[in-house]
């Protein structure tokens, strides 16, 4: 749905040197997904999402959105293109001095569709995000997440293929911040509109995206599916921010019994809800502790992770159950003694 070929922008800095804000990125973006960037403050997030719909002209590479080179096009032709890519803000940019109906309305009017059909649309979008009531008020008369869905409607509106959120829940409480993640992924499902996000957070990629790009310093660093990167990271920007989020801590926890193993288990899915360790711990005389542990999803899937010390058993009796467990499916971990 969306390819971006080596795409690089250039900005020229105050002491009259150029800084890359962006370099060398290549990106593809499936129909029907919801797409994570993450990386830190000035890691180039927001030129990145910026460039999918050329708000800002990449210095040099190629971005295709459906069939079309918006690369190759010019004011007019982009102009055109650009309804077919909503877009929604941090912090919201709506127009205070008219009502919720009007902000909606917005683009409707500059595509210059007639009143019966604008009206039609705007109760449309209230109804799918949840603002019937409040249709006739003002911006200032809103809470934090009412504006974003407000926001969220108003990109809506010309009925686009692809939607592009710039951080679009970092202004807003937790609670608020989980509920315009469920409207997103509701939109998602029921309209099928692709969806590319940009955030700092990692809980908000772990909620709804089904992939993610990881952005340091202007670069991708890593990507791939939410479920590998988040269980398997292997840069250690990514490391971190999944630390961040972690409930399981990465230094090891003291031991209670001399010569035991400290291992670590993962698991995806429905094994999560199986007894998986207490069958390979059966019959055998290894005795298991947990340390830690916690279970939870990513977007539809489930996922648990533990750190399990064994202990007691004769030579070699821990590491038949280390390898009960992986052929049972599990991905085990041995941390280092």
């Amino acid at each position: 749905m969306i390819h971006l070929q080596d795409v690089t922008k250039t900005y020229r800095s105050a002491g009259g040197g150029e800084v890359d804000a962006i370099r060398d990125i290549t990106l593809d973006v499936r129909k029907g997904e919801i797409y994570g960037i993450i990386g830190h403050s000035g890691a180039g997030k927001s030129t990145l999402i910026r460039c999918m719909n050329l708000l800002e002209r990449p210095t040099r590479g190629t971005v295709k959105v459906g069939e079309v080179l918006l690369t190759d096009l010019g004011e007019r032709g982009l102009q055109r293109e650009r309804r077919k890519i909503g877009m929604i803000f941090q912090h919201f940019n709506l127009l205070s001095s008219v009502t919720v109906r009007d902000n909606i309305a917005f683009p409707l009017k500059l595509a210059g569709q007639k009143k019966p059909a604008i009206a039609r649309r705007v109760d449309e979008l209230l109804t799918l995000v949840g603002l019937q009531a409040h249709g006739d008020k003002f911006p200032s008369q809103l809470s934090g997440g009412q504006k974003q869905r407000v926001g969220i409607a108003r990109a809506l509106a010309a009925d686009p293929e692809v939607l592009l959120c710039d951080e679009a829940t970092s202004a807003l409480d937790p609670q608020t911040t989980n509920s315009i993640l469920s409207l997103l992924m509701d939109i998602n499902e029921k309209l099928g509109l692709t969806i590319v996000l940009i955030t700092h957070e990692m809980g908000v990629i772990r909620s709804i995206c089904d992939r993610v790009a990881v952005m340091d310093a202007g670069t991708i660093v890593e990507f791939g599916n939410v479920l590998d990167v988040f269980l398997k990271p292997s840069h250690p920007v990514t490391r971190q921010f999944v630390d961040e989020m972690s409930d399981l801590s990465d230094g090891a926890p003291l031991r209670t019994r001399d010569n035991s193993r400290l291992i670590r288990l993962h698991f995806v899915g429905e094994e999560t809800y199986q007894p998986v360790l207490f069958e390979a711990l059966k019959g055998s005389p290894v005795q298991c502790a947990i340390l830690q542990g916690t279970v939870s999803r990513m977007k539809h899937t489930p996922y648990g992770q533990l750190l399990v010390e064994l202990s007691g058993g004769g030579p070699g009796e821990a590491d038949a159950v280390i390898e009960s467990l992986r052929a049972s499916g599990l991905d085990v971990e041995v941390l280092p003694e």
